[in-house]
């Protein structure tokens, strides 16, 4: 597996993929916080809890506004093993799948460790963030998925009948990685899926899910980048229901105002294809990032997957500035967002100058240690 290497990046380049990484991570946080509080419930119980227009603001979750779950954790830990899996390249070790895996093995550790202590140096920093140790409703297969040392592979995966949209939902950091070619992402979040939900529709919906975060990271519209995941799924078998999914979404555009039913109609079971095309519908007639993702939560179905997905995509969408600040500022774990994604945007523009054969930060590999 490679990339696309050597590309020169000025400094608008710079700052507006650094602003479309903040926007995609703290979009899909934002969305996750805005929706977990009425994760499942019926569209009447979250109107007979937040009043007649549903939910419209930051709700209290798990003790707190703004509150995020393991779907954001898994995601940040996403992040860390793509930043980890560069940083080993110079090793001659170029297996990201590999590192994904040890980074996604470093968050199941949080869910059964009480805090960072046990931690070792070769962990880096992230693992060693204390709040990352609450345990916010991991499912089981999750669990099952990280609960050995054995890596899922499209061949023999985890979970082979797991339909969730966990690893869908994880899956927008490999969308990010705008120097690689769109089949390239697609296989590597395809790959990644697979360690934890080894059903193919889930797994290609984290491909088809990562490639259209690509297109809108390097300056596509939305419909434009769902076009193009569309022709990358239509050469891979069992792609049906996703791509099906997918038309559905962009169908439903047409059908008229948009409307908690219509979003539920798209989730359908919650299955990982429904989900995604809930999100992708959600982001296509979202007047605004707000709009978008009020319409990505009030529905019967799963809300906090719904709404990290729709946030992601806006993000990587509008960039950061588009987010809602008010609801920024009651982020939980804001500022370790903000640091993973410079750092992030900072490796893929400049990572030869941090750990390549010309010069080599200290700093930056005790961050991210080669081990």
């Amino acid at each position: 597996m490679g990339a696309t290497a050597g590309a020169v990046w000025g400094r608008t380049e710079q700052q507006d993929f650094r602003s479309r990484v903040r926007g995609a991570l703290l979009g899909a946080a934002v969305g996750d916080a805005l929706g977990s509080p009425v994760d499942r419930l019926g569209i009447e119980e979250i109107r007979a809890a937040h009043g007649p227009d549903g939910l419209f603001d930051l709700a209290p979750g798990y003790g707190r506004r703004g509150a995020v779950t393991h779907l954001t954790q898994l995601t940040l830990f996403s992040v860390d093993g793509l930043i980890r899996a560069q940083v080993r390249r110079d090793t001659g070790a170029w297996h990201p799948p590999t590192d994904l895996h040890r980074a996604y093995l470093r968050w199941a550790a949080t869910q059964r460790d009480w805090g960072p202590d046990l931690r070792r140096e070769e962990d880096g920093w992230l693992a060693r963030e204390e709040w990352l140790y609450a345990r916010r409703a991991p499912t089981r297969t999750l669990l099952l998925g990280l609960g050995d040392d054995r890596m899922g592979t499209l061949e023999a995966p985890k979970n082979p009948d797991a339909l969730g949209p966990e690893a869908v939902a994880r899956s927008v950091p490999f969308g990010l990685l705008v120097g690689w070619e769109p089949q390239l992402v697609v296989q590597l979040a395809v790959e990644c899926a697979a360690q934890t939900h080894g059903h193919p529709t889930a797994v290609l919906a984290a491909g088809a899910y990562a490639v259209i975060v690509h297109g809108l990271a390097r300056g596509d519209s939305l419909d434009g980048a769902v076009q193009r995941a569309l022709a990358l799924l239509s050469v891979r078998p069992g792609h049906q229901p996703v791509s099906d999914a997918l038309q559905h979404a962009l169908g439903a555009v047409r059908q008229g105002m948009p409307a908690p039913a219509r979003v539920a109609g798209l989730a359908a079971d919650g299955t990982a294809d429904g989900v995604l095309a809930a999100s992708v519908y959600c982001a296509l007639v979202g007047e605004d990032v707000r709009h978008g993702l009020c319409l990505a939560v009030n529905h019967d179905g799963p809300s906090g997957a719904t709404g990290a997905m729709t946030g992601g995509l806006l993000g990587a969408l509008h960039g950061e500035t588009a987010l809602p600040p008010a609801w920024l500022a009651e982020l939980e774990g804001r500022p370790t967002i903000l640091e993973l994604a410079d750092d992030f945007a900072m490796e893929m523009t400049q990572g030869p100058a941090l750990h390549g054969p010309a010069g080599s930060s200290p700093g930056w590999l005790t961050r991210y240690p080669r081990a």
